[in-house]
């Protein structure tokens, strides 16, 4: 089954460099009208400039499809808004939106400022907010709505010298998982992308070979199964040098102490059977724990009566 966009519109956030430049490419080759987005900035935020969107719009209009440019700053709600009033002034609706848009200030947190990690913090989870805010009533009008969040092993596994950068990367799935439950019923579904990819923002971090390896391309073929009409719903897809998996939060069954034993000491004498992964599962919304926790005290209380 081919995947197409033909009659989509989509906002791809980050998109004159790197990933956000091969996904925009990718959606347009498939018939979507895309805004290409991109401040224009170097990898750490600072500066801006049009020219890499721009050239990515003559990429697309080249060959025959359409697309704007924007320099939104992510983090900026109100240059976000105009981005999307542009979008539906020309096209009439938003049907994807790719939350793309990044920047890195490595640092041990030793010597991490709290600036540096305040502005990862915005553009990686306000951008992806912002964003998302702003097109989520026109996805809900349409009763139609594809959003990728843009995850990280650093967030999920964490990794030396990126706690600002893995703290916005968590902070994204978080989004995503209150999202999916509030849009099901307006057939908005949400995922997100684990990429590991040879761009810009990684380009120094690997060897030349390796970077060549991970082209973004490859990332891009697995983002587009998330943003299409068949599109999964709160599935995180991690995707690099051709390698695709899924990754997923579970949690065990774990045990039940009766009140009149409830100590730390305990807990812990506990600890084999609380950790034990045997018929763990994956909760679909926070109040399923407190459920869970719920259903075994009722079952104590029963079994001392």
């Amino acid at each position: 089954m081919t995947i197409s966009f033909a009659g989509k519109v989509a906002i791809v956030t980050g998109a004159g460099n790197g990933l956000g430049r091969s996904h925009a490419l990718a959606l347009a080759a498939r018939g979507a009208k895309v805004v290409v987005n991109d401040l224009g900035g170097a990898r750490d935020g600072r500066g801006a400039s049009s020219q890499a969107s721009q050239e990515v719009v003559r990429l697309i209009e080249g060959s025959g499809g359409e697309a704007i440019s924007h320099g939104a700053n992510v983090a900026n709600f109100d240059e976000v808004q105009d981005m999307v009033k542009q979008a539906m002034d020309k096209w009439g609706r938003v049907d994807i939106l790719i939350n793309n848009a990044g920047i890195l200030r490595d640092k041990s947190f030793t010597k991490m400022t709290l600036d540096d990690f305040k502005v990862v913090m915005d553009v990686h989870v306000m951008g992806s907010v912002n964003c998302t805010k702003a097109v989520w009533d026109i996805m809900r009008e349409q009763n139609y709505g594809r959003i990728v969040m843009t995850t990280s092993s650093s967030g999920m596994y964490g990794n030396f010298g990126q706690s600002n950068y893995g703290a916005a990367k968590m902070a994204v799935l978080g989004l995503m998982n209150t999202l999916v439950i509030e849009g099901a019923k307006n057939n908005i579904r949400i995922n997100a992308l684990a990429p590991t990819a040879g761009t810009r923002m990684t380009e120094d971090l690997m060897p030349e070979n390796i970077v060549k390896a991970f082209a973004p391309e490859a990332v891009t073929a697995g983002m587009l199964t998330l943003c299409d009409d068949d599109a999964p719903n709160r599935f995180i897809l991690c995707a690099g040098a051709g390698g695709y998996s899924s990754a997923s939060m579970f949690e065990t069954d774990g045990c039940f102490i009766p009140q009149n034993s409830q100590s730390p000491e305990k807990v812990r004498e506990c600890w084999s059977e609380l950790s034990s992964q045997t018929d763990q599962v994956s909760l679909t919304c926070g109040a399923k724990q407190g459920e869970k926790f719920v259903i075994k005290a009722m079952a104590y209380m029963k079994s001392q009566q």
